[in-house]
């Protein structure tokens, strides 16, 4: 359903983020993306739903080169595509019920929603999504009122209403505990499983890539140095990705353990 081919960034700053990255993603992965910070995760997911620009290289949707997408093709394709970010993106003074909406942004007319005006429709999908994330006793709360883990529920919710195929999380549990970041990614894998949703995700800890992920891909300072699946990111394979110092680390605390 989605391919990237040779995919390039070079920001205005000469710094390369991404360099020739190509890889496959099937209908129903849960992909996800690992990678020190700075390799280029970010900067990827960003690209595959264009709020980046790439450089070069090609992204092709359902066969079609979306790079080449622009005005009512674009947002068709972003409709398609939702998104969760590492800092939540909410509007912190609204509601939780605005910034679920918010989601609907790419199908609503523009005019009444700047007036917070939805159909019931929209209003009711809106109920439905928070009740999915477990906190729909929250939708007439301020989003600044909520604890990090229930924010990035809203997050999730958001994401949801704009009907997508697939959910690009951006690091969504790294900065949250343990415990909710296992109920944050329990979610996205209760909708790649329940849902059939693609779900491709970056992450840092590799207890989380072995637990959810389907298949790996591995980014070192902007270039794929490793893909496959999450049992055979081996003792080889986490130093392609990590570096011989995280090797180090993780050998002396395997020894220690």
């Amino acid at each position: 359903m989605l391919k990237i081919e040779n995919l390039t960034k070079v920001y205005p700053t000469g710094t390369v983020a991404l360099k020739e990255v190509s890889f496959e993603v099937q209908n129903g992965e849960f992909l996800v993306v690992i990678g020190l910070s700075g390799s280029g995760k970010s900067t990827l997911l960003r690209c595959i739903n264009r709020l980046i620009e790439p450089t070069s290289g090609k992204i092709y949707w359902n066969g079609e080169d979306v790079t080449q997408y622009k005005g009512q093709d674009l947002r068709n394709y972003r409709r398609k595509i939702g998104m969760i970010f590492q800092q939540f993106n909410l509007v912190k003074r609204s509601s939780v019920n605005t910034n679920v909406l918010s989601g609907r942004l790419g199908y609503s007319n523009p005019w009444l929603s700047l007036m917070g005006i939805w159909p019931e429709e929209d209003r009711e999908r809106a109920k439905k999504a928070l009740a999915r994330v477990g906190i729909q006793e929250k939708i007439s709360n301020r989003a600044d009122a909520l604890s990090g883990g229930q924010q990035q529920r809203v997050g999730i919710a958001r994401a949801l209403m704009q009907d997508p195929e697939v959910i690009l999380a951006d690091e969504p549990v790294a900065s949250l505990d343990p415990v909710l970041a296992h109920s944050i990614l329990g979610y996205l894998e209760a909708l790649n499983k329940e849902d059939k949703l693609t779900v491709i995700c970056s992450l840092h800890f590799l207890d989380l890539v072995h637990r959810y992920g389907t298949r790996v891909i591995g980014l070192k300072d902007g270039q794929k140095v490793f893909e496959g699946l999450p049992k055979e990111i081996d003792k080889v394979k986490f130093k392609e990705v990590y570096g011989e110092e995280a090797q180090e680390v993780r050998v002396a605390a395997l020894e220690g353990a």
